[in-house]
């Protein structure tokens, strides 16, 4: 259970830093201002696109792993258990 855990751990910190970054560098628009979770500004190039589109999949990642090798690997474990 404990390697379930570190891997779900580690799916979380660095799909969740790399989110921060990427939410700090284009939806951050000033220091008083929203952080993180802003506007996202219009007209990016093709590279600004790209890390909106990587900043939603981080994101998802982050959740979506964490839930599986938290609840649903250990879930699935026990119904295993309980069906012998």
């Amino acid at each position: 259970m404990a390697d379930e855990f570190i891997k779900g751990l580690s799916i979380a910190t660095c799909a969740g830093f790399a989110w921060m970054v990427l939410s700090g560098w284009y939806t951050t628009p000033g220091f008083e201002d929203t952080q993180l979770i802003g506007e996202v500004p219009t007209g990016l190039d093709m590279y600004g696109s790209l890390a909106i589109i990587l900043r939603e999949a981080f994101f998802w990642f982050a959740i979506l792993g964490m839930l599986f090798f938290w609840v649903i690997i250990p879930g699935i474990r026990q119904l295993r258990l309980a069906r012998q």
